[in-house]
């Protein structure tokens, strides 16, 4: 086990499943101590259990709904009683639905905003001290959506967006304290979640999942989808010293997708 972690606490929104739990696996593996924040205590336990059991410290969970104020501040309060310290925030919870636009209802707007963006803000913003006292490093994790718009993902695609505008901001702050704000954007990642969002995008176009997921992959020239482990392996980077001076860069993990110039 490589230990270019140790000592670090290192708290992940969204760490139970998918890109976020992969995120935090690495870290485990170099050594840190993980916080796992989610809705799931289940799905918490299970990533906890299958860390320690490869060797790893044994992350602490806390389980809540992150849409909501007190959740995230339940979060800090566990890690500033356990450890008083913070040295690396991942955001990384969210999970914006993708459909038709006209059959969108506000709810759905509200919840993927509530979930994704301000979360991030809130553990953002209650980490802070901690972090500037650890000259500490932030990573969200967003999504091409906030540079590529979509149709059938206008929720995801608004929220992407803004939550992209507010690192790059808060980047500038970071600037002043000390702490190292940047962006991963996921490309299209083999995870639940998009075998989700192509059956929602399967219903919006009238299609099957299957054919979805070919246009896609067609459509953007991949050779694969992402694995949550491309994510992780440049969330390690990013929260290295080797990248002290990369700060409110936005890095796309999609095999070449993002049509645009940035």
């Amino acid at each position: 086990m490589n230990r270019g972690f140790t000592d670090k606490i290192v708290v992940v929104s969204g760490g139970s499943r998918g890109i976020g739990r992969a995120v935090a696996e690495a870290f485990a593996r170099q050594g840190a101590q993980l916080v796992l924040a989610a809705s799931s205590a289940a799905n918490l336990a299970a990533a906890a259990e299958a860390m320690a059991s490869s060797g790893a410290l044994k992350p602490m969970t806390c389980a809540g709904d992150l849409r909501q104020r007190e959740a995230c501040e339940n979060v800090f309060a566990q890690v500033s009683t356990q450890f008083g310290r913070c040295d690396i925030l991942v955001n990384s919870a969210g999970a914006t639905r993708a459909g038709a636009f006209l059959e969108l209802p506000d709810g759905a707007w509200e919840d993927g905003f509530a979930l994704k963006l301000f979360a991030c803000v809130r553990l953002t913003r209650l980490f802070w001290p901690l972090l500037r006292q650890a000259q500490g490093h932030v990573v969200n994790v967003i999504g091409g959506a906030a540079r590529t718009p979509d149709a059938e993902f206008l929720i995801g695609g608004s929220v992407n967006s803004a939550m992209a505008n507010f690192s790059k901001g808060v980047a500038g702050l970071g600037k002043r304290d000390g702490i190292n704000v940047n962006v991963i954007h996921p490309g299209l990642t083999e995870t639940a979640r998009v075998g989700q969002l192509f059956k929602q995008r399967a219903e919006a176009m009238g299609i099957s999942p299957d054919e979805v997921r070919a246009r896609a992959i067609a459509k953007e020239g991949l050779r694969r989808l992402g694995q949550p482990e491309d994510t992780a392996e440049l969330a390690l980077f990013l929260c290295s010293e080797r990248a002290r001076h990369i700060q409110g860069a936005a890095i796309a993990v999609d095999g070449g997708a993002t049509p645009g110039l940035y």
